[in-house]
């Protein structure tokens, strides 16, 4: 190389400095603009961010967060001339964080040591070194911690949901809303037979129903049926705007809820008779709902007025109690065998003991939520035994005003319990869906070829289809 050549490598300098300082200069001005950009919440997020960055090194090793690696490197041998021993290098994990309006998401790099069980070992100390109402740590893939921090409580801040009118993207999936870590919470209703949902009146169980509707109407593989046990029209309450959208509704009047019961048992009849032949397979899950074979999505709101064990001896009361009695069987039959042939059962009440749903019906459900309740038996009732081991998340907690809108859950993806704080769906929102999504509606037994229930295959004692 001469000396020319240097010249010129030399001239190339002044050119990359500049391109580099003009990167810089470009990224700090985005920054600020996001920055001036964001919310007050968000903003303090950001800086949060930042704060944790800069701090990491220090307080992973203050929290033995990081790994002693005794041997030496080739270049740290190669180097040691005067043969004394090489100083142990110590191992900081590697962090990325990012920031919401809630506080931070840390994803943090595992050593030998230091993996799932240290970092939710520390998880306290994180909370009171960041700042944070709670820190979370969960493992999403091997080599790596998620530590989720918020600042804020998300479970105290009610949120509005506006339905996109799309079609979902997959099929039964019910977005619930966000967890106490303002993760979003989704519970797969595919091979579900039921759902249960209790909880005092005016906390959220009705908003929760109505945000599935606002959200699955636009999907031609779902039909709706509802028996609202709190009116007498459907004029008078909550789904009025959805009874167009709606094959059925009946308010509470046991003998039409009975009536309509007895119609969705005769569509499960019938589709247990024609699901080999009109699809292919045993289970609809199988192959999944469509326009022909829908997903049948049967609402009972305020279920214990159609379950009620009516006490006199008038005719007036032996009717209803005779009533209420095959209302319970006939929902039992659509809980325990409907799920193959796409019936799924919501049942909503208020306290969901045995008195208000059954329970050899409420047991077969899998899934359970619960709003805001006054007591232990009724907490229990709607959750199981378990959630006396999780203080926390009972909801005997969450009556304070605060809290309308929150619920308490058996997490599919995890143990125990978690909370979660349901968005309100406002009724104009919710009317427009209704009303754009009203072609839709069909009957589904009106869409099965024809069956005669009466005859039966000799070689399997089954209903016979009738010749199409």
């Amino acid at each position: 190389m001469t000396l020319n050549d240097v010249g010129q490598g030399m001239g190339y300098a002044p050119f990359l400095v500049g391109v580099g300082l003009a990167a810089v200069a470009v990224w700090a001005v985005w920054w600020v603009v996001r920055y001036l950009r964001a919310d007050a919440m968000t903003r303090q997020s950001i800086r949060q961010a930042v704060r944790v960055r800069r701090t990491w090194k220090r307080l992973a090793q203050m929290l033995k967060l990081c790994a002693t690696d005794k041997m030496p490197t080739a270049l740290a041998s190669l180097a040691n001339t005067d043969g004394k021993p090489v100083k142990p290098r110590i191992l900081v994990p590697s962090l990325k964080v990012t920031h919401d309006a809630y506080g931070v998401i840390a994803r943090a790099g595992c050593l030998p040591g230091v993996g799932l069980e240290q970092y939710k070992k520390a998880a306290p100390h994180l909370a009171d070194a960041w700042r944070c109402t709670r820190v979370a740590v969960t493992q999403d893939e091997p080599g790596s911690v998620v530590i989720r921090g918020v600042r804020l409580d998300p479970l105290k801040f009610p949120t509005e949901h506006r339905p996109t009118g799309s079609v979902p993207e997959k099929v039964a999936r019910w977005e619930l809303g966000v967890d106490e870590y303002a993760q979003p919470v989704s519970v797969d209703l595919r091979q579900v037979p039921g759902v249960t949902v209790a909880g005092l009146p005016g906390k959220g169980k009705t908003s929760l129903i109505n945000r599935l509707l606002s959200d699955w109407a636009p999907a031609p593989w779902v039909q709706f049926a509802c028996a609202d046990g709190k009116v007498s029209a459907a004029y008078e309450g909550d789904y009025y705007a959805w009874v167009k959208r709606m094959f059925a509704f009946v308010g509470d009047d046991l003998e039409e809820a009975n009536k309509l019961f007895k119609r969705l048992v005769d569509l499960r009849r019938k589709r247990h008779a024609l699901v080999q032949a009109v699809l292919g397979a045993k289970s609809m899950w199988d192959v999944g709902p469509s326009e022909k074979w829908p997903l049948v999505v049967l609402i009972i709101d305020e279920a214990h007025t159609y379950f009620r064990d009516y006490k006199g001896r008038d005719q007036r009361s032996k009717d209803l109690a005779a009533f209420a009695a095959e209302n319970a069987r006939l929902v039992e039959d659509l809980v325990k065998k409907g799920r193959s042939v796409g019936i799924l059962v919501i049942l909503a009440t208020q306290k969901s003991t045995g008195d208000a749903i059954p329970t050899f019906i409420r047991d077969v459900c899998p899934v359970g939520l619960s709003f805001a309740q006054k007591t232990a038996e009724a907490a229990v009732a709607a959750l199981g035994e378990d959630i006396r081991e999780w203080p926390d998340a009972n909801p005997i907690n969450l009556q304070d005003p605060a809290y309308v809108g929150v619920a308490s859950m058996n997490h599919q993806s995890q143990p125990g319990f978690t909370r979660i704080r349901t968005p309100f769906v406002p009724d104009e929102w919710a009317e427009e869906i209704a009303h754009a999504t009203n072609h839709l509606t069909a009957d589904p037994a009106e869409l099965l070829p024809a069956v005669d229930l009466t005859k039966t295959d000799p070689d399997d004692d089954g209903p016979v289809p009738l010749a199409a």
